[in-house]
């Protein structure tokens, strides 16, 4: 799929403070584990880009809904020194992180869909995980993928969702079919990028937190 799309992009200066050091993750004036003690100035531009094409594995994605994330915002905030208050991973790119669903348009030949074991035709609906993980490290494999060694996040450090369309490994991506089905004559996209967010509370308190239990009063 050829053509152009525009993009909100967040640009900031690449000026670590005194004493940073390169990490082994980080890429002198491109990327940083660090974000606060690196990133400064930041602002919010428009910019206009390719629309992206997906590899062999990938989907190509038109963006129909889009949440905000605290990071977002403390990623675009300045402190009183300029730095951006986020501390984390991050490379100014196209923005906002993977509160996302939408529709495929295009996918590579071996992107494959979970829930049919078979390769996407277009117009499915769904929706993808936020981290980008690698499927081949240690942590990956120990069903860790949230400690990927080669860790991508969407908005983060590699372009996120707020354009038109954006492109995803097939891995992360999961059909808001099922939802549709169960919640029928709603806005099944507004619902799917919430899916996200709760996933991140539910791994918290179930399967981090070990669940929620009665409290017993002395």
């Amino acid at each position: 799929m050829n053509g152009k799309m525009q993009g909100v992009t967040l640009v900031a200066d690449w000026k670590p403070k005194p004493g940073f050091k390169l990490g082994s993750k980080d890429i002198e004036g491109r990327q940083t584990y660090l974000g606060s003690l690196v990133w400064r100035n930041p602002k919010l531009e428009i910019r206009e880009y390719d629309v992206p094409t997906p590899g062999p594995d990938e989907v190509l994605l038109e963006v129909k809904a889009c949440g905000i994330c605290g990071s977002d915002v403390h990623m675009a905030q300045a402190d009183k020194e300029g730095y951006i208050f986020y501390p984390g991973p991050d490379r100014p790119s196209q923005y906002s992180r993977s509160r996302i669903s939408g529709v495929v348009i295009e996918a590579g030949k071996k992107a494959f869909d979970k829930r049919t074991n078979k390769p996407y035709k277009g117009g499915e609906r769904v929706t993808s995980e936020e981290m980008l993980w690698c499927a081949s490290c240690r942590p990956c494999a120990d069903g860790q993928p949230n400690h990927c060694e080669r860790l991508d996040e969407v908005g983060f450090n590699v372009n996120g969702a707020y354009a038109k369309y954006m492109v995803l490994p097939a891995r992360t991506i999961w059909s808001l079919e099922p939802m549709a089905q169960r919640y029928k004559g709603d806005d099944i996209f507004s619902r799917g990028s919430l899916i996200e967010p709760t996933c991140v509370a539910y791994n918290a308190v179930i399967e981090r937190g070990g669940g929620i239990r009665p409290v017993i009063a002395s």
